[in-house]
């Protein structure tokens, strides 16, 4: 049975890849892989084209450009092999990167299948179907270090498995302009609490001697 053929922005090429969307642009600019239209993209990859970035980005610290494009040639000439020998002392494993990139592929497709945005409902801005939870705010808890079980804790409208696929969906849709306040959102805030940094002193007691 053919596998079937997705079309990815360049933001979701970044997200499943890995790669830093800049990178990515970079290499369709220097023409590393093209881009194709599809709809009303107007620069869409398809899942050779994020073989190609995961490969160029990853063994370019190892192999010249020259050589990573012959390795490249070799894969098109061997579109089934599961290894592919890029020079004497180097064997690239393809099967592999193919079965990371197909993992993180349908890992976001998840996503935007658990996630919606309602005019009206916090400001349109993203949600997890069946909550009033922002997948932003969740992605941004886990970057700043928020484990899984803390947020899930935190927030018991959500599953495990939405946290995790948090990170992926805010990389694959960056939110353009200033971020909006929680205000903005719909969103309220419950409680403050002052953290303290750990190179800031306690204060002193009234009436004591420095």
């Amino acid at each position: 049975m053919a596998s079937t053929s997705h079309a990815y922005t360049p933001a979701e090429a970044a997200a499943v890849s890995e790669i830093a969307v800049k990178s990515v642009h970079n290499a369709i600019d220097k023409r590393i892989i093209a881009t194709h239209l599809v709809g009303s993209k107007s620069r869409a990859l398809t899942d050779e084209d994020l073989l190609r970035l995961k490969l160029w980005y990853g063994v370019g610290s190892i192999l010249s450009a020259e050589r990573r494009k012959r390795l490249f040639d070799t894969i098109d000439q061997n579109p089934d092999a599961n290894t592919v020998r890029a020079d004497d002392y180097l064997i690239v494993d393809v099967a592999r990167a193919r079965e990371h990139l197909a993992e993180r592929a349908e890992a976001l497709r998840e996503a935007e299948r658990m996630i919606e945005s309602a005019k009206g409902i916090g400001g349109g801005e993203p949600m997890f179907k069946g909550t009033r939870v922002p997948v932003r705010m969740i992605a941004a808890m886990r970057a700043q270090g928020g484990s899984t079980a803390e947020i899930v804790e935190g927030y018991p409208s959500l599953t495990e498995r939405m946290v995790e696929l948090a990170e992926i969906w805010a990389a694959a849709h960056p939110a353009r302009g200033r971020p909006r306040k929680l205000s903005e959102q719909g969103l309220k805030v419950k409680s403050v609490k002052r953290l303290r940094f750990r190179n800031e002193s306690a204060p002193k007691p009234s009436g004591s001697t420095s």
